[in-house]
């Protein structure tokens, strides 16, 4: 077998060739699969600043409600609003912000964002309930899009037929850290006053997002890319408004399973065990994620939002605590899969020029799809108790991917290569030949 370097790749390093064909593959596991990927240094970079960025805005996002009922003295209700602020101005600002991500680039696109949001948590902690809604709205405009920055990462360095593997070990790091960051929270809020702890929280994040500004990882656009212009009528297609339904419907699902889990163990008298049993729903979540990415073939996205559907629906049967766990383990192992099925599925459809403002859309759709069904479901636990709930977020999910299914038949089951990028044998035997 002989390698060498093509000289007319449009990457920036040039990517190996095999020039014997085989048809087997280099890797033979699922641990394996990861191994490969973690290979890749700018996949693992991603990866470790995904966990330095995320941990402490989900510690951030408890504490600042408690500052608002503790410090402030404030109702619940007021700390949604607060909640909800910042949750409306993320949702208003993702496309644009992508736009530019596309358009600039990550350092050009970012650093306005890092001053802002240092100048805003600075004195954000330190003022009264109205002033900090409007820290907290400007905050979220100009979020830095993390999320979107490193998924895009992942897409663009990762081998083809490993992305949805790549994606997947993303999806159980943000497993990880949403475990970690609300616990850390309490106990930050706890240790010190809540102004401090929002402020080291937050600045934190803030930190986390610097340190990606200097790394600065390659997104896969050239300057050429970036001065390439795409109207957002040119590629928001019938398909494309598919996969972003599927993509809120699975939030939805997901938001109405989590609120479901709460209502069935106080109407079961185990209130205690709604700790253990959401960590269960999330074990499941990063079982299922990690078997989905080492497949070599993946199910499209509808079967996947109509399976994520049907299983959650089906927890109603649920007599004991013994049953409902394991009906949310199983519900659970198509949480990550289809969330990584629709973002796969979205950068195979839009060109790589608007990649950025793509997630854009893709991140105001799903903040909006869980804003609205944490009343929709909580609508259905007043009217039908804890089996309403699972029901009518099941049957949102199951009706959305027949609709889908419907319209945009084969969505996220393409297979299309991307030319530009090595395949996963040349990462392995790259990085072999490298030890």
């Amino acid at each position: 077998m002989a390698w060498s370097l093509d000289p007319s790749s449009p990457r920036r390093d040039h990517t190996i060739k095999c020039t014997t064909p085989s048809n087997r593959s280099l890797y033979s596991s699922p641990v394996r699969t990861y191994l490969t990927i973690l290979r890749i240094p700018a996949v693992r970079s991603a990866l470790v600043l995904g966990l330095i960025v995320r941990i402490p805005m989900w510690a951030a996002s408890i504490i600042l409600t408690l500052h608002v009922v503790g410090h402030l003295g404030r109702s619940y209700g007021q700390a949604g609003i607060v909640i909800a602020a910042a949750t409306i101005a993320v949702a208003i600002s993702g496309p644009w912000r992508g736009r530019l991500l596309d358009q600039r680039g990550l350092r050009r696109s970012t650093w306005p964002n890092l001053i802002v949001l240092t100048l805003c948590w600075l004195i954000a902690p330190w003022v009264g309930y109205w002033p900090l809604i409007g820290f907290v709205f400007i905050a979220g405009l100009f979020v830095v899009p993390t999320f979107s920055i490193l998924r895009q990462v992942q897409v663009a360095n990762v081998p083809d037929e490993l992305r949805k593997a790549s994606l997947v070990l993303d999806a159980v790091l943000v497993e990880i850290s949403f475990m970690i960051g609300p616990v850390l929270g309490v106990l930050m809020a706890h240790w010190w006053q809540t102004p401090i702890a929002l402020l080291v929280a937050e600045l934190t994040s803030v930190l986390g997002c610097a340190l990606l500004w200097i790394v600065n990882p390659p997104l896969g656009q050239s300057a050429e890319t970036r001065a390439e212009r795409h109207p957002v009528r040119s590629w928001l297609n019938l398909r494309v408004l598919a996969i972003m339904a599927a993509a809120g419907s699975a939030v939805l699902v997901l938001t109405g399973t989590d609120l479901s889990i709460v209502a069935a163990l106080r109407a079961l008298d185990m209130s205690g065990s709604i700790g253990w049993m959401l960590a269960i729903w999330g074990a499941g979540s990063a079982v299922g994620g990690l078997i989905y990415g080492a497949q070599k073939r993946h199910p499209p996205l509808m079967l996947l939002l109509g399976l994520l559907g049907a299983t959650t629906a089906a927890v109603t049967i649920a007599q004991d605590r013994l049953w409902l766990a394991v009906l949310l383990f199983v519900c659970g192992a198509f949480c990550a899969p289809t969330m990584t099925a629709a973002i796969d599925a979205l950068m195979r459809e839009v060109p790589l020029a608007v990649r950025g403002e793509a997630m854009g859309w893709h991140s105001s759709w799903i903040t909006a799809a869980s804003a609205i069904g944490a009343p929709l479901i909580g609508f259905a636990l007043d009217l039908g108790g804890w089996h309403l709930g699972f029901i009518t977020a099941g049957t949102i999910g199951v009706a959305i991917a027949a609709v889908g299914w419907l319209l945009a038949p084969g969505t996220g089951a393409s297979h299309e290569v991307d030319p530009t990028l090595p395949s996963a044998d040349e990462v392995e035997a790259r990085a072999l030949g490298q030890g």
